[in-house]
């Protein structure tokens, strides 16, 4: 019994550090990447300018999605003749087609600026034809903890 709580209490720091943490500013989110931890990214479309084959649209559609950036590349500011730093990501991942019978590739790209701004693309390209059936593209901010859209987690 003694040893069954002595081991919890050397695990309790492991279980506190594990906790998300919320990254507010591209800084924290780039920070975080750098040192390689594990960042998820949660995205409230509704709250996003959402411009859907190439037409600013009234509103965006209520949905909720999430990705983990594994996979990532930073461009310095002017290093591709670029305005200022970003950092990108994506993901692809096959689900049941949302909009429409049987199965799609969901591939979403992200686009961090460092002045705050976020570009989420999402394309819906059919699983057997692999013809691209939806593109959108949300503008939103990274949440600073009482504005943007885009929400940025490091465990």
């Amino acid at each position: 019994m003694k040893k069954l709580l002595i081991l919890s209490l050397m695990l309790l720091p492991l279980t506190v550090m594990a906790k998300n943490q919320p990254l507010k500013s591209f800084d924290q989110v780039m920070d975080a990447l750098k040192q390689g931890k594990t960042v998820s990214a949660v995205f409230y479309y509704k709250d996003c300018q959402l411009i859907s084959d190439n037409e600013v649209e009234d509103e965006s559609v209520d949905a909720i999605g999430g990705m983990k950036i594994d996979t990532w590349e930073y461009f310095a500011k002017g290093s591709i003749r670029n305005k200022e730093a970003f950092v990108v990501a994506s993901t692809s991942k096959l689900i049941a087609n949302p909009k429409g019978k049987g199965y799609v590739y969901n591939y979403v790209k992200i686009k961090i600026y460092e002045s705050g701004k976020v570009k989420i693309t999402a394309n819906y390209v059919d699983s057997v034809t692999h013809e691209e059936t939806m593109t959108e593209n949300f503008f939103t901010t990274v949440n600073n903890g009482s504005e943007g859209a885009a929400h940025f987690f490091a465990q």
